[in-house]
């Protein structure tokens, strides 16, 4: 019997993903040694399109190293106590996104960490549904945890293409990691409020990444010298081939113009 040379499996294991085959694909894996080799980093490319289910949160929160799981100690936020994984998955994701905060809140609700608040669902209407509310600190505690997650991927990822950020979840752990990361190329950044630290960071990304070709920056809020100082390092930066802005809140026409 002809044995078959790897790279024929990766082509035949990559159709069951082009057809979203995961059941199936998953059950090759379970074959031989070889095949789950090969099958992991396939199914393991973009998992987070589906980061609703927590068990790929509770996953990837067990390859935080000491520094990423520090960002958590000040909400008391208890990790996951599993041995850790055989692989490590995360090196093998090439987009961060979409999905990815819905995830974390519901990691966070299985973990008992919400507390169930009745609302009206309707004024006119008799019927109650519920919502979790996690404390005075509601939005710091997911977004801590989303913090986490993003600076370990930047870290562990090999093949990380692109990354979409929603709302303000960039410190200067991330940001290091942006500075260096030599794989990605598409960064989106979503309904953040700027400040003179984190627009000096956003320079400094422009400046110092040489792989990232395309900007996306959607309904975000940046004062005039924000926006010219961003406008300058743009005008500048030779990588960059898409530029997008989207329902900003700020004069970020004026770097359209400029640019």
């Amino acid at each position: 019997m002809i044995k078959l040379p790897n790279e024929c499996f990766v082509e035949i294991f990559n159709n069951f993903q082009n057809m979203h085959d995961y059941k199936n694909l998953y059950s090759c894996l379970l074959v031989n040694r070889q095949w789950c080799r090969t099958i992991i980093p396939i199914l393991w490319k973009r998992p987070l399109d589906y980061s609703r289910d927590t068990r790929l949160i509770r996953i990837y929160l067990l390859e935080l190293n000491a520094k990423e799981q520090s960002l958590l100690i000040p909400y008391k936020i208890i990790l996951p106590n599993c041995p850790k994984p055989l692989f490590e998955y995360s090196s093998y994701t090439t987009y961060v996104g979409e999905y990815f905060p819905d995830g974390v809140e519901n990691w966070l609700d299985d973990e008992g960490f919400g507390t169930d608040v009745p609302r009206r669902f309707c004024d006119r209407e008799p019927y109650f549904d519920c919502f979790k509310y996690y404390g005075e600190n509601e939005d710091l505690v997911i977004r801590a945890i989303e913090c986490s997650l993003v600076a370990m991927f930047l870290r562990t990822s090999k093949n990380l293409k692109g990354l979409s950020l929603y709302r303000n979840i960039i410190n200067n752990i991330i940001f290091e990691s942006l500075y260096t990361n030599a794989t990605l190329i598409n960064l989106s950044l979503c309904k953040f409020y700027f400040d003179s630290e984190e627009t000096k960071g956003l320079i400094e990304l422009i400046s110092k990444n040489s792989t990232l070709t395309s900007l996306e920056l959607s309904d975000n809020h940046l004062g005039f010298e924000e926006v010219k100082a961003l406008s300058e390092a743009i005008s500048k930066n030779t990588a960059l081939t898409s530029l997008q802005f989207h329902e900003d809140q700020s004069d970020l026409r004026r770097i359209e113009a400029l640019v």
